[in-house]
C-alpha cells in the first residue's frame, strides 16, 4: 500500500467535500417533487408517523400542496410500495431534520452522493496503490452529470449504489486482509510456502463481513443489489483460492471452494439476509403495514407454520412485490422516457426528471427580446466521461483476461453484474438513472487505463507525455461537464442553448 496515509485521507476527504459543496447549491430548486419523488419522500414522511408507507391523496392535488408546505395529508390505509423500505427511512431522516421539503428529502442523497466518491478514491487507491490514481476516479465522479443529478434528487438508486461500492471496497480490502494472514502465518511458522498444505482455515473475516453488513443494505434499498452480490462473492472466492495457490497450497486451493466457499457464504449470504430482514423492522414492529395481517387471514397457510406469522406475512408480501415486478402491468407500461440498457454505456437516451417549458422573454428571468426559455433537470451523464470510460472498459478486459491483471477484474464485473441483468427484462420500462450503479465501476476502469498512461512515477519524458494525455483527458471531460451544468440543475436558459447541449435526436 502507499505509505502517504495521512494524504490518502486528505485527498479522499477533500474530494468528497468538492463534491457535496458543488451539489449542494440550491439543493432545493426546483421546489417541488420532481419525476419519481412523488413516491420515496411521500412514503418517507408517512413512515415516520407509522412505521410503514401509507396511501396519499393523487398526486396532482396532493404535490401542489406539498410544496407549499401542507404536508400531512397522507392517509391512514396501508400503501403497496414496490421496494424495500431502507432508501425511504433515509430519506426520512432528512426530513425529520430539516423538514417535508425539498431540502429535506434531497440532503440524504446528497450525503450519500458524496460518500460515494471517497469510498470510490479509497477502493481505486488501495487497487492502484496509488493516491493520485485513487483521486484521479473521485475526481472523474464528481464530474459526473448523472452522478450529480441523483445526488440531488429523492430517489433511491444513489444509496443503492453507494451501499454496493461500499460492499465491493471491504472485499477489495479483505484481499489484502487474508493475503497479510497468509503471509503471516508462512513467517510465524518459518516456512518458505504452503508445501502443498491448504493453510489456515479463517472463518473469521472482519472485512468480508462488513461486505455482508453492506451487500445486506444495499437489497434493502433495491433488489437488483442480489446480481452484484452473487458476482463478487465468486470473485472473492476466486481470489481466496488465487492467494492459496500463491502460498504454495498447490492443487489443495481448490479444496477454498469448500473450506473457504462456506464461510463466505456466512459472511455474505447469512449475514446479507440477516441485515436485510433488519431493514424490515418498521414494518415488522407495527401492525398496519400492507399484507402485514396476511397470516391472521390465513392461518392454515405452510409458511405461516413454518415462518410463524409476521415472517410468513412478510413473505407473502415479496411475492406480491415479485409479482409487480414481472407482472402483465408493469411489462405492459409505457413511458417517454423509457431506455433500453443496449444505450446506457453511450448516453443513447437521458431521463428527463423535470422541464418548464416556454417561458416567455422578460419574464422569469428569461431574456427580451429574443427566445423563449425552458427550465430542465435532465438525468445526464457527461459523455465525455462516459465514452472514454466505454474504451476503458474494454482495455479493462483486455488486462484482466490477456494479462491476469486481477486490479481490472473489479470493473469488469462490476459492470457486467449491475447491467446485463436488465437485458432479461427487457418489457418493462427501463431509465438511464438505473445505470448510477454502472458509473462509479466504469470510471474506476478509466482511472486505471489513465494510470497506465501516465506510467511509472518517475521523472522524465515517458512521465511527462503521460501527465499531458492525462490532463487532456480531464480537462475535456471537465469542460462537458461545465458545458451541461444548466441542464442539470433546473437553469434558465433560451431553447437554442438548451438545443445546443442535445447533440442527438434521441436526447430530445
Amino acid at each position: 500500500m502507499p505509505t502517504d496515509r495521512l494524504w490518502g485521507w486528505i485527498v479522499a476527504v477533500g474530494l468528497a467535500l468538492i463534491a457535496f459543496g458543488i451539489r449542494f447549491v440550491n439543493l432545493a430548486v426546483p421546489n417541488k417533487l420532481v419525476f419519481d419523488e412523488t413516491y420515496y419522500p411521500k412514503d418517507a414522511w408517512s413512515m415516520l408517523r407509522y412505521g410503514y408507507e401509507t396511501q396519499w391523496p393523487d398526486g396532482d392535488v396532493v404535490n401542489p400542496k406539498i410544496a407549499a408546505g401542507d404536508v400531512d395529508l397522507y392517509l391512514q390505509a396501508a400503501s403497496f410500495a414496490v421496494h424495500p423500505p431502507l432508501g425511504k427511512w433515509l430519506i426520512a431522516l432528512g426530513e425529520l431534520t430539516f423538514g417535508m421539503n425539498s431540502f429535506g428529502w434531497r440532503f440524504p442523497s446528497l450525503v450519500f452522493g458524496s460518500l460515494m466518491v471517497l469510498v470510490l478514491v479509497r477502493l481505486v487507491r488501495r487497487v492502484s496503490r496509488s493516491t493520485l490514481i485513487g483521486g484521479l476516479a473521485g475526481l472523474l465522479l464528481t464530474l459526473d452529470g448523472l452522478h450529480f443529478v441523483m445526488s440531488r434528487t429523492g430517489l433511491l438508486d444513489i444509496f443503492l449504489a453507494f451501499f454496493l461500492i461500499a460492499a465491493v471496497a471491504c472485499l477489495a480490502a479483505d484481499r489484502d486482509w487474508f493475503r497479510h494472514r497468509l503471509a503471516r502465518h508462512l513467517q510465524v511458522n518459518r516456512l518458505a510456502d504452503l508445501g502443498g498444505g491448504f493453510g489456515p482455515l479463517v472463518w473469521f473475516r472482519p472485512w468480508r463481513l462488513a461486505a455482508g453488513v453492506l451487500f445486506g443494505l444495499a437489497c434493502g434499498v433495491k433488489w437488483n443489489a442480489l446480481y452484484l452480490l452473487a458476482a463478487f462473492a465468486l470473485l472473492s472466492l476466486a481470489w481466496d483460492i488465487g492467494a492459496r495457490r500463491l502460498a504454495g497450497a498447490g492443487r489443495r486451493s481448490t479444496a477454498g471452494l469448500l473450506l473457504d466457499g462456506v464461510p463466505a457464504f456466512v459472511s455474505l449470504v447469512v449475514v446479507g439476509a440477516l441485515t436485510y430482514l433488519a431493514t424490515w423492522t418498521g414494518w415488522l414492529a407495527t401492525t398496519g403495514g400492507y399484507f402485514r395481517t396476511w397470516h391472521e387471514e390465513h392461518p392454515d397457510a405452510m409458511s405461516v407454520r413454518l415462518l410463524g406469522g409476521p415472517l410468513a406475512s412478510l413473505w407473502q408480501l415479496h411475492k406480491e412485490i415479485y409479482g409487480f415486478h414481472s407482472g402483465e402491468f408493469i411489462n405492459n407500461a409505457e413511458h417517454p422516457y423509457d431506455a433500453k440498457p443496449l444505450g446506457w454505456l453511450v448516453v443513447a437516451r437521458p431521463i428527463g426528471i423535470d422541464a418548464v417549458n416556454d417561458i416567455p422573454p422578460g419574464t422569469q428571468g428569461c431574456p427580451p427580446g429574443g427566445d423563449n426559455c425552458l427550465q430542465v433537470v435532465s438525468g445526464m451523464g457527461t459523455p465525455m466521461l462516459w465514452w472514454a470510460a466505454l474504451i476503458a472498459i474494454v482495455f479493462a478486459a483486455f488486462f484482466w483476461i490477456g494479462f491476469r491483471d486481477w486490479r481490472f477484474a473489479i470493473p469488469v464485473v462490476g459492470l457486467l453484474s449491475a447491467w446485463l441483468p436488465w437485458f432479461f427484462v427487457g418489457d418493462r420500462p427501463q431509465f438511464f438513472f438505473y445505470a448510477i450503479t454502472i458509473i462509479p465501476f466504469t470510471v474506476m476502469a478509466l482511472a486505471l487505463c489513465l494510470g497506465k498512461v501516465l506510467g511509472p512515477a518517475v521523472p522524465g519524458e515517458r512521465r511527462l507525455i503521460g501527465a499531458v494525455a492525462v490532463g487532456g483527458v480531464v480537462a475535456l471531460i471537465g469542460a462537458n461537464f461545465a458545458f451541461i451544468y444548466p441542464i442539470l440543475t433546473d437553469r434558465v436558459i433560451t431553447y437554442q442553448q438548451w438545443l445546443a447541449r442535445m447533440w442527438f435526436k434521441s436526447w430530445i
